[in-house]
C-alpha cells in the first residue's frame, strides 16, 4: 500500500469559501486553546483586540495608518506573484520609494504642496521599481533565483537607508542623535478625519491593479506567463518586456507606500520605517489570492491585529506576541486549507 498526493479537480467556489471559513474558525479555536495555556481568557483577549483597534475614533485611525502601507505593499507583491515572479523584496523597494520621495522633499521644500507630493510619489513609484528591476534583469538574464536576490537586496536597502542616517542626512539639530530631519510641511501628504489622504490613493491603486490584471492585455500576458514561460513564449509573447514591466509596476507600488509612509506617517525618513510590513505583504498577498479587493480585506484584518497587539501591550500589559501568534496560526491553517483545496491522497493497494 502506498499513499499518493494528487491534485484535485477544480472545486465548487462555495465550497472553497467555506472551506477557507473553516480554516479561520479553526485557527481561532487554536489559538484559543494556545491562550489557555499562558492562563488568558481568549474571549476576553479577542474582544481587547477588536476594542484596541476599533473601539475608539483614535484607534480606528491608527488601524487605517497601518493599513494603507501594508495593503499597497500587498498590491504591488500580488502583480509580481502573479507571474509567479516571487518577490520577496518589497521591504527593500518601500525604503527605496522612500529615499527618492524624501530626497526630492530635501531637495525642492519651497514648491507648492500639490506638485512637490505628486513629484515624490513619481520618484517613489520609479526609484523602488529600478529596484525591483535588477532582480527581473538578473534572472531574465543569468537564470538567478529571483526569492533570494529579492530578499538580500531589502537588507541593502535598510543599510542603505542606516548610512544616511547617520551619515551625510544626519540632522544637526539632533543634538547628536543620529535621525534624519523632519519634512517640510509640503511635502507632508494632508489628511482627512485625521487619516492621511493615502488611502484614497490606496484605494485607486488597488482599482487600477484589478484592471490591470482583469482586463487589460498586458494582465493576460501576466497571467500567461505565469502559468508558463514556454506556453508564453510558443504564444508569441514577448518575454522580456512582460517581464520588465511587471517587475516594475510591482517595485513601484511598494516603493509608493514607502513615500505614503513616510510622508504621511513619520513625516521622515528611517530605517526603522517600515516595521517589517514588507515582510508581513507576503503574507496577505497570498491569504488574499492575489486579487486586489480581497487582498484590502486580509491587509486590513492583518492591520487589526497589529493594532490590538500594540493596545494589548501598551494598556494592559499583556505581551504584543499574542497577537503574532494568532497572526502565525491563522497563517498556518489556511496555507494547511489551501493545499487540501489543491490535492487529495490516494490510497493505492498493491494487487495480489
Amino acid at each position: 500500500m502506498r499513499v499518493r498526493i494528487i491534485q484535485r479537480a477544480e472545486l465548487d467556489p462555495r465550497r472553497e469559501a467555506l472551506l477557507r471559513l473553516g480554516a479561520v474558525a479553526a485557527a481561532l479555536g487554536a489559538s484559543a486553546l494556545v491562550m489557555l495555556c499562558m492562563g488568558y481568557n481568549p474571549a476576553l483577549l479577542y474582544a481587547r483586540i477588536v476594542e484596541g483597534s476599533l473601539g475608539s475614533a483614535y484607534r480606528f485611525r491608527e488601524t487605517v495608518h497601518k493599513a494603507i502601507p501594508l495593503a499597497m505593499l500587498s498590491l504591488g507583491t500580488a502583480v509580481a506573484f502573479r507571474m509567479r515572479f516571487w518577490n520577496i523584496g518589497a521591504e527593500g523597494q518601500f525604503y527605496m520609494g522612500a529615499f527618492g520621495a524624501s530626497a526630492l522633499a530635501f531637495a525642492f521644500p519651497g514648491l507648492p504642496a500639490p506638485l512637490l507630493l505628486s513629484i515624490m510619489l513619481v520618484s517613489a513609484f520609479v526609484f523602488a521599481g529600478l529596484w525591483a528591476l535588477i532582480p527581473a534583469l538578473l534572472k531574465l538574464r543569468w537564470g538567478t533565483n529571483e526569492t533570494l536576490v529579492t530578499l538580500m537586496l531589502n537588507y541593502v536597502a535598510q543599510k542603505w537607508i542606516t548610512f544616511l542616517q547617520y551619515g551625510p542626512w544626519k540632522d544637526p539639530q539632533g543634538i547628536g542623535f543620529p535621525k534624519i530631519a523632519a519634512f517640510g510641511a509640503n511635502a507632508v501628504l494632508p489628511a482627512t478625519g485625521g487619516v492621511h489622504i493615502g488611502w484614497l490613493l490606496t484605494l485607486a491603486a488597488a482599482g487600477a491593479v484589478w484592471f490591470i490584471l482583469k482586463k487589460t492585455k498586458l494582465g493576460f500576458e501576466i497571467a500567461v506567463l505565469g502559468g508558463s514561460e514556454t506556453t508564453a513564449r510558443y504564444a508569441g509573447l514577448n518575454v522580456f518586456r512582460v517581464c520588465v514591466t511587471a517587475a516594475l509596476l510591482s517595485g513601484g507600488l511598494c516603493g509608493a507606500a514607502g513615500m505614503l509612509q513616510a510622508s504621511g506617517i513619520e513625516r521622515s525618513l528611517s530605517d526603522q520605517l517600515s516595521g517589517g510590513l514588507g515582510f508581513t505583504a507576503v503574507i496577505t498577498t497570498w491569504l488574499g489570492h492575489l486579487n486586489p479587493p480581497a487582498v484590502l480585506a486580509v491587509s486590513f484584518a492583518f492591520s487589526m491585529l497589529i493594532q490590538g497587539g500594540n493596545f494589548l501591550q501598551s494598556a494592559l500589559q499583556i505581551p504584543q506576541a499574542i497577537s503574532q501568534i494568532l497572526q502565525g496560526i491563522i497563517i498556518f491553517f489556511v496555507l494547511g486549507a489551501e493545499f487540501f483545496l489543491r490535492y487529495t491522497f490516494v490510497i493505492e493497494r498493491k494487487k495480489g
